[in-house]
């Protein structure tokens, strides 16, 4: 046997993160090279590299370990990154006409998507801490860069300024907890802390549950995680926005489900407390806190506070079902938030961006489609069938059930019909209030992300087979 043919079993699990790692210096070498001129090209050079990638993970099969046990590639971890990449791919269709008109329009940030998006990869495979760890920091470090990309726009340097203190305060108490872990258990490899916690555990293994939790639940965006969402969804460039509210919330949950279902299935009862108080705190906050707002870009940083509760209803069931569940809920939500944030890029009328709820006025009328895509996201938001929202919420809700949390299935359809008011509210002011003068025709990359999000939020009920067997096959790899 040659030396490539015995290291070729090793790398291939890691070829999707070596390949965009590999096109990321390309990128950055040709930039270099051409200059500004070169933002279109590494643009479209990002944005085939993420699709290549996307086909690499999709045609990888079977379960297999490699790295030493820190690198995992199974069921659950392709179709999470799926999902990450078509986020990644998204937001950079919806970001181009943005960035030109802004005359901000600079290489760097496809790059910086592409090293966020490696990051977020590694989060989805990550089978140890210490690689759960190095993904997160790769991802946070390129997210804080983007959140203030807009170096001339004040509240955009501020977006990035919160996000980096309290990423860096987050990242500190995640290591900080994962030490604990590792001081107690003699091992970061989570079949090893499996093996380990094989019996009663410890106070100093819960202090360590608790302190990874917190870590995790700020970079969910989870209460009592959650302060720097609202100023930073308002703050970054309403591109740099719709990416914080998709791709990397799904990285977030699929680490949040690699921990706790990965290293600590035995010790259930300890962690799923946690979950069960971050989830209930989030549903509620996510829910009241977002009446109150005029800014859309606002109210959609209380509803992914809000859907974040939702999702980790199923992980607090700590089962199979619910795990299925969570995949089946971030698919969609996916779906239904770069679907309402292509509509939000779509507001413009010359060189001015509208970002509040009175700019939707008589929105029907100018622009009908538009109006029925951001209504039917709405719609779906809110859980009203037979949109995919509806089934979305149905399997965490059937999964906390059948485990047991009654309770928290019912504070869950509660804060569901308070959430339901301020989403009806953006249908009700686009359909029934006085007409305004009409924007400018969608940008090509926005029509393409919002047609695809439109598609899958109306017509789920229609075929939800294959996305349930999917997301069934994933979470069964977990148990």
């Amino acid at each position: 046997m040659t030396p490539i043919q015995s290291v070729l079993p090793a790398i291939t699990p890691v070829l999707p993160e070596i390949v965009l790692s590999v096109g990321a210096l390309l990128l950055v070498l040709y930039g270099a090279w051409r200059g500004e001129r070169s933002s279109e090209g590494v643009n479209v050079g990002a944005l085939i590299l993420l699709i290549f990638t996307f086909f690499l993970v999709v045609s990888q099969t079977g379960n297999v370990t490699t790295l030493n046990g820190a690198f995992i590639a199974d069921p659950f971890a392709r179709v999470m990154k799926s999902l990450i990449l078509i986020g990644s791919a998204a937001t950079i269709l919806l970001s181009r006409d943005y960035f030109q008109r802004e005359r901000i329009d600079r290489f760097e940030y496809p790059i910086l998507i592409v090293l966020c998006t490696i990051g977020m990869l590694v989060m989805a495979s990550a089978n140890d801490l210490i690689s759960l760890y190095l993904g997160l920091e790769l991802q946070s470090l390129a997210a804080y860069v983007i959140a203030a990309f807009h170096r001339d726009d004040v509240k955009s340097t501020e977006a990035g300024l919160k996000y980096f203190v309290l990423g860096a305060l987050s990242s500190g108490m995640l290591l900080y907890g994962a030490s604990l872990v590792y001081g107690f258990t003699g091992t970061v490899s989570f079949p090893g802390i499996v093996t380990a916690l094989n019996g009663p555990s410890s106070f100093g293994i819960v202090l360590g549950i608790v302190f990874v939790a917190a870590g995790v639940a700020f970079k969910l965006a989870a209460v009592p995680f959650h302060m720097w969402t609202p100023d930073v969804y308002e703050g970054s460039p309403t591109p740099v926005t719709a990416f914080f509210g998709s791709a990397p919330k799904v990285a977030a949950m699929a680490m949040t489900v690699r921990v706790f279902i990965g290293a600590f299935p035995d010790v259930t009862a300890v962690w799923q407390q946690i979950i069960v108080f971050v989830s209930i705190a989030s549903m509620a906050l996510g829910s009241f806190a977002a009446i109150g707002q005029r800014n859309i870009k606002r109210l959609m940083a209380y509803s992914s506070i809000g859907n974040v509760g939702y999702a980790l209803i199923g992980l607090a069931a700590g089962s199979e079902e619910g795990v299925r569940g969570v995949i089946i809920y971030m698919v969609i939500y996916l779906a239904m938030t770069l679907g309402a944030f292509a509509v939000l890029l779509s507001l413009r009328r010359k060189d001015k961006m509208f970002e509040t709820i009175d700019d939707l006025s008589g929105l029907s009328r100018t622009h009908p489609w538009l109006a029925f895509c951001l209504a039917a996201m709405m719609f779906s938001l809110a859980g009203i069938p037979p949109l995919a929202g509806f089934f979305a919420k149905f399997y965490v809700f059937a999964a906390a059930i059948k485990a047991g949390l009654v309770t928290l299935a019912v504070v869950g359809v509660v804060t569901s019909v308070v959430g339901a008011f301020y989403y009806l509210r953006l249908v009700k002011v686009m359909y029934f209030d006085e007409a305004r003068a009409p924007y400018e025709r969608i940008p090509p990359g926005s029509a393409i992300v919002l047609g695809v999000s439109s598609a899958v939020v109306v017509l789920f009920f229609l075929v939800p087979a294959p996305l349930v067997a999917a997301a069934g096959d994933a979470a069964k790899a977990l148990f």
